[in-house]
């Protein structure tokens, strides 16, 4: 496989300053004072993403995502390392990036358009295709400042993804906007994985990077800590993320662990319309109030169910506990689905304990029916 990016092991260094005079007066009255230091963002960071990859990039804020991503285009240079492109590059870095708030819309497109290296007549060969996507056609003549965030993202994602680009990539952008966009860009993006384009995404949503992903890359501090398979790197990510000292709740975290989940046949198989039962075990060093709450994925990444944790309270005590899980009926067609278990803060703004890929469930559906679920309708000839 022929690599498109390649980043050999770069480093990125920033200059903070510390009580820096703010005018040519305070540097004559005060010679020599103030100070600086040195902070590194992005530290031997080595990795390669061959054609037609997706990979996402995980890591809490001031990981060094959005750092690493200016660097791969070219926005950042990097203090020292190489970064290798194979291909032309659109980059969606951060809200309205490369935008000039006093030209309009469509002085804009093709602003952006010469900056990814394209000449007046393929921006004007595209353009209401990329106006068509952008669903701002109204405003497309009224000056950018005036642009709510989500009319900069669909304009900005529209010339992103119909400049014919070999690889995208995308950082954050995608929470801005509805939902029903947020579907479009989606379907976008798979088709570019189907037409086998490099996608490099950056995103806090963990559905978004299961569902599209194969692999991903995880960022703490600076540092590289996981580039693997999608599941195996969502555990670090959540592993680092609770283990992160500006945590409050960073203690309790650390002596919380999901160590089992079990079932009273052994078995994790059940037929569709079938109740079932598991039991979770958690170690806790001490007594601790917080929530329990399930998500169940299908192999292709895709979220079926993720219960509601602030109508599941558990009070642990120090040492061994036990939670039981009761599914009354199994809606589920033929498949093979992940449970993913975790116990989070009373807030539930905090994962205290994380269970990546706990349990495999079987199901098996006798009946015809195609699908997910079961829906078993009614169907009468009035």
């Amino acid at each position: 496989m022929v690599n498109t990016i390649e980043v050999i092991g770069v480093n990125k260094d920033f200059v903070i300053h510390h009580e820096r005079h703010q005018s040519l007066k305070e540097r004559l009255l005060h010679p020599g004072t103030g100070s600086s230091e040195k902070f590194r963002a992005l530290e031997n960071i080595s990795f390669a993403i061959g054609a037609g990859e997706t990979v996402g990039i995980l890591g809490h804020n001031g990981s060094g995502k959005s750092t690493l991503l200016k660097t791969i285009c070219g926005v950042l240079a990097p203090t020292s390392g190489e970064i290798k492109l194979r291909g032309n590059l659109a980059a969606l870095l951060e809200l309205g990036a490369g935008f000039q708030p006093e030209l309009s819309g469509r002085e804009n497109v093709y602003l952006y358009g010469a900056m990814l290296g394209l000449k007046r007549r393929e921006v004007a060969a595209i353009f209401d295709e990329i106006v068509e996507f952008s669903e701002i056609g109204q405003f497309i003549d009224t000056q950018v400042k005036f642009y709510s965030s989500g009319m900069y993202v669909r304009l900005a994602f529209a010339v992103a993804v119909n400049v014919n680009p070999d690889i995208l990539v995308v950082d954050e952008v995608l929470a801005v906007g509805d939902e029903r966009f947020q579907a479009k860009c989606m379907d976008r993006i798979m088709r570019f994985q189907q037409e086998g384009r490099t996608i490099l995404l950056v995103t806090h949503n963990a559905d978004q990077v299961r569902r599209l992903c194969s692999r991903a890359i995880v960022l703490n501090r600076g540092l590289l800590v996981a580039d693997g398979p999608t599941g195996e790197s969502l555990k670090t990510f959540r592993d680092y993320l609770h283990a992160d000292e500006s945590s409050p709740n960073a203690a309790a975290s650390d002596h919380i662990q999901i160590i089992s989940v079990t079932t009273p046949s052994g078995s994790f198989d059940v037929r569709t319309g079938a109740g079932m039962h598991f039991d979770v075990g958690v170690q806790s060093a001490h007594a601790y109030a917080g929530h329990f709450f399930m998500e169940l994925y299908s192999r292709g990444g895709e979220l079926i169910s993720r219960s509601d944790a602030s109508s599941s309270p558990v009070q642990l005590t120090p040492g061994a506990n036990s939670i039981g899980i009761d599914i009354a009926q199994m809606p589920l067609l033929d498949g093979v689905y992940d449970v993913n278990l975790a116990i989070v803060d009373e807030l539930g703004q905090n994962v205290m304990a994380w269970s990546e890929k706990a349990a495999t469930i079987q199901v098996s559906y006798d009946g015809r029916e195609q699908g997910i679920v079961e829906i078993a309708p009614t169907i009468t000839q009035l």
